[in-house]
C-alpha cells in the first residue's frame, strides 16, 4: 500500500474513509480530526484549565499527548485504586507517559483518601460499580477544588457506538438522553468533553505507537466481560464488511437525541450534607459507599 498523500510507503489503511497513509501522514491526519472534534462539538476554549483522567491505558495517554502538543492547558490525575500488581504497574505507566508528554500529573491514592482500596470496600455492589463511583466522584470533587473547568475522558468511537446499542437494545431511554460528546457543567460538576469521539480504537492504538507512547493493556482482575464488549465485537464485524457503519450509527444518534429528552426526569441537585458535592439525595453516592463522616478536601497547593 502507498501513502494517498505522498505515494511513501503506508503506515496504516483507514477503513472509513478509505484510505492508506504513512506515519508522518496518519499522525497529522489524526492530530487534525481530534482538532475538529473539539471545534465541531464546542469543547475547549484556549483559556479553559483542563484536567484529564488518565489510567495508562491508550486512550487517555493520547488525549493526553494531543491536547499537549495541540496547546491546551491541560493536567492529568490518576487515581490509585489500591489492586495489587495491577494498580502499581498502572502508576508506573502513568508516570511513563506523563513524564514522556511533559505534563503535570497529581496522584491521588484512594486508602490514603477514604481508608480503603477497592477490595477492601465491603458492599453488595458489584466491583466495577464501586471503582466508577470513585473515580467519577475524585475526578471531580478535584476538578471543582482546584478550578478545572473542563474534564477530558478518553472515549471514543467504539466505546460510544457500543453504548448507544446496548442502551437500544435495552430501551434505556434516559441514558439515551444524556449521553454525548459533551455533558454540560451541572452544578458543582464541570463539563466533561471526548475529544476521541470520531475515532476509532485501532486508529489510537496505531497513534500511540507511532508517537512512541508506552501503554498499559492488561486487564483489571475485577472486570468481567461487560456486555459492551459483546456489542463491540458485533459492531467490528458490520464495519469490516460494511465501513463506517460505527460513524454512521453514532451521527444517526445524535440527530435524533432529541427524541428521548422528554424521558429525563429533571431531578433538581442539592448539596450532599456530608461532603457539600452536588447530589440528587441528602448523602451522595460516594459518601454512603465509604461511609463518610466529614468530606475530602482536594484542594492542592502550587506543586
Amino acid at each position: 500500500m502507498k501513502c494517498k498523500i505522498c505515494k511513501g510507503e503506508a503506515y496504516i489503511k483507514i477503513k472509513y474513509p478509505k484510505m492508506a497513509l504513512c506515519k508522518e501522514h496518519f499522525i497529522e491526519y489524526f492530530e487534525k480530526k481530534v482538532q475538529k472534534t473539539i471545534k465541531k462539538y464546542k469543547m475547549i476554549d484556549p483559556e479553559d484549565k483542563v484536567l484529564i483522567a488518565i489510567s495508562g491505558g491508550k486512550d487517555g495517554a493520547v488525549v493526553t499527548y494531543v491536547l499537549k502538543k495541540l496547546g491546551y492547558n491541560v493536567e492529568c490525575l490518576h487515581i490509585n485504586l489500591g489492586i495489587g500488581d495491577f494498580s502499581k504497574k498502572s502508576l508506573e505507566y502513568v508516570k511513563k507517559q506523563t513524564s514522556y508528554i511533559g505534563v503535570k500529573c497529581h496522584i491521588i491514592d484512594l486508602k490514603e483518601l477514604t481508608g480503603k482500596s477497592i477490595p477492601e470496600v465491603k458492599s453488595r455492589k458489584p466491583k466495577c460499580s464501586i471503582c466508577g463511583t470513585a473515580k467519577r466522584y475524585i475526578v471531580s470533587k478535584f476538578a471543582y477544588d482546584n478550578g478545572f473547568n473542563v474534564m477530558v475522558t478518553g472515549h471514543n468511537l467504539d466505546d460510544e457506538a457500543a453504548f448507544i446499542l446496548n442502551n437500544v437494545m435495552n430501551w434505556s431511554t434516559e441514558y439515551l438522553a444524556r449521553q454525548g460528546p459533551v455533558l454540560p457543567q451541572k452544578g458543582k460538576f464541570p463539563k466533561k468533553v471526548k475529544p476521541l469521539y470520531e475515532l476509532t480504537e485501532e486508529e489510537i492504538s496505531a497513534y500511540s505507537s507511532a508517537v512512541g507512547l508506552e501503554v498499559f493493556s492488561e486487564k483489571c482482575p475485577f472486570a468481567k466481560k461487560a456486555i459492551t464488549l459483546e456489542y463491540k465485537e458485533m459492531l467490528n464485524k458490520l464495519e469490516e464488511t460494511r465501513p463506517g457503519t460505527k460513524y454512521r450509527f453514532v451521527m444517526g444518534y445524535l440527530k435524533n437525541r432529541h427524541l428521548f429528552e422528554k424521558e429525563i426526569e429533571d431531578i433538581p441537585l442539592i448539596e450532599c450534607k456530608v461532603c457539600g458535592m452536588s447530589s440528587s439525595g441528602e448523602v451522595c453516592s460516594f459518601c454512603k459507599t465509604w461511609r463518610l463522616k466529614e468530606g475530602i478536601d482536594l484542594k492542592i497547593g502550587n506543586d
